[in-house]
C-alpha cells in the first residue's frame, strides 16, 4: 500500500543522521543519536537484567545499560527535545558513515554505565566524535566537589550546630 507522498513524519528541527538529540527530562537531560527514518540509538540502564526507564530511581545506581535502537517519538514521550551538536566546535564529527557503522555494531549490547563517568551523553558523543564527553556530568562532579568543600569549611569554622547529648539517669 503506497501513500503517494500524502503521509510523512516530520520531527522538530529536521534531524539528520548522526545528530545528537537532547531530551529534556525533569531535572536532567537524556541523550540519543539520530540514525534516520525516525530512529535513534540510546542507552537504558539495566535493572536485574531488564532495561529500565531513566525516570526510575534505581537507574541512578545501575552499573550496566542496554544499547537500544528506538523510535525518537518513543524515547521523547511527552518531553521536549532539540538537536544539539554542541561539541562540533571542539571535536570534529566523524564521517556519518562511520558513525552509522559504529552505531549498528553496538545495538543490543550491554555496556558499562555510570552516571558521572559513562552516561548516555558520554555514549552518544563517543559515537559522533570518537570522544566521550558529558558537560552535564562535569557540572555534577563540580557541584559535588563544591558542596564537599563547603561542608568542610563550615565544619572547620564551627558553623554546623553541635548535637546535644541527652543525659539519661
Amino acid at each position: 500500500m503506497a501513500f503517494n507522498g500524502c503521509f510523512s513524519l516530520k520531527y522538530p528541527g529536521n534531524p539528520k543522521q548522526g545528530d545528537l538529540i537532547e531530551v529534556f527530562r525533569p531535572g536532567y537531560q537524556h541523550w540519543a543519536l539520530y540514525l534516520g527514518d525516525g530512529y535513534v540509538i540510546n542507552i537504558a540502564p539495566l535493572e536485574d537484567g531488564v532495561a529500565a526507564a531513566f525516570t526510575s530511581a534505581k537507574s541512578l545506581f545501575s552499573r550496566k545499560a542496554l544499547v537500544k535502537m528506538q523510535l525518537l517519538k518513543d524515547v521523547v514521550g511527552k518531553d521536549t527535545y532539540r538537536i544539539n551538536n554542541k561539541y562540533d566546535e571542539i571535536y570534529p564529527p566523524l564521517p556519518v558513515e562511520e558513525v552509522m557503522q559504529r552505531s549498528e555494531f553496538v545495538i543490543g549490547q550491554e555496556v558499562e554505565y555510570d552516571l558521572l563517568v559513562n552516561n548516555c551523553e558520554h555514549f552518544v558523543t563517543l559515537l559522533r566524535y570518537g570522544e566521550s564527553v558529558s558537560e552535564q556530568a562535569n557540572k555534577a562532579i563540580s557541584s559535588i566537589g563544591f558542596v564537599t568543600a563547603a561542608a568542610g569549611v563550615f565544619s572547620l569554622l564551627g558553623l554546623f550546630p553541635k548535637r546535644q547529648r541527652t543525659k539519661y539517669c
